[in-house]
């Protein structure tokens, strides 16, 4: 068993994860299992859970990616609180975080910030609501020796399912960690190609943005990550070249 014992003021967000795990079940969806006991409990005001344990795991392929997100956003909505998906939740604290960037890079990423929110906002039509992981790639969809399942429920809520699919999209097109071909698989694996949506651009820069201020605020207390704090920003403001760079993964 994991006992997983949560920061203070988080007993919302583990009553939710707890919420999608067992609705995950019911639906049969190959994911993090509870243990069967009422939870979340609170130890010192501090929400904890209680999972089975898993056995050992690698990340899965984009192929694996896509299987369980066709099968996750084929499910109706559950009636279950889960919220509607911020894109943008942490980009602020992040680059007040940043303390190592130049002032003008923060004010450029600023700028960035409040122009996709308007466009956020303003975003096409696309495909129905639903529920959506939030952070889907291989790290979060793993390989068991009994098969693909699901982990990492805490970002779960109700939205596009456009931004689950942004993530292996940008991984491709953006940070060059997904080859052309396995791209393609990916598209063929779910049965649409989210790069074909006409609001693209919005979800993929705002997935960008998250990339970048995430490095950038750990910069500020890890020497290592400066140089790709700083190159992630220069790729942004046009002065790498084109899409896709190299961005290293950031641990």
């Amino acid at each position: 068993m994991i006992v997983r014992i949560a920061r203070e003021g988080q007993s919302a967000a583990a009553a939710r994860e707890v919420r999608v795990a067992r609705w995950l079940a019911r639906e049969n969806v190959p994911a993090v299992r509870l243990v069967d006991v009422e939870q979340p409990v609170e130890a010192d005001g501090r929400p904890v859970t209680f999972w089975a344990e898993l056995p050992p795991q690698q990340h899965g392929s984009v192929e694996d990616v896509a299987e369980l997100l066709a099968r996750l956003h084929s499910l109706t909505t559950p009636a279950i609180e889960l919220g509607y998906l911020d894109p943008f939740v942490r980009v602020g604290e992040r680059l007040h975080a940043a303390t190592t960037i130049r002032d003008d890079d923060k004010q450029w990423l600023n700028a960035l910030h409040s122009d996709l929110l308007a466009a956020w906002a303003e975003r096409p039509a696309g495909l129905p609501d639903r529920a959506v992981h939030g952070d889907a790639w291989p790290g979060n969809i793993v390989r068991t020796a009994g098969g693909v399942l699901m982990m990492d429920l805490e970002r779960f809520s109700v939205g596009p399912p456009e931004w689950d699919l942004v993530s292996t999209a940008v991984r491709a097109k953006t940070t060059g960690a997904v080859s052309a071909h396995e791209y393609n698989r990916f598209c063929a694996v779910y049965g649409y190609d989210v790069t074909a949506w006409e609001g693209y651009p919005v979800l993929a820069h705002a997935r960008e943005l998250r990339m970048v201020t995430y490095t950038a605020q750990h910069a500020a207390d890890n020497a290592e990550w400066r140089s790709q704090a700083q190159y992630r920003i220069d790729c942004l403001r046009g002065r790498s070249g084109p899409r896709p760079w190299s961005w290293k993964g950031i641990l």
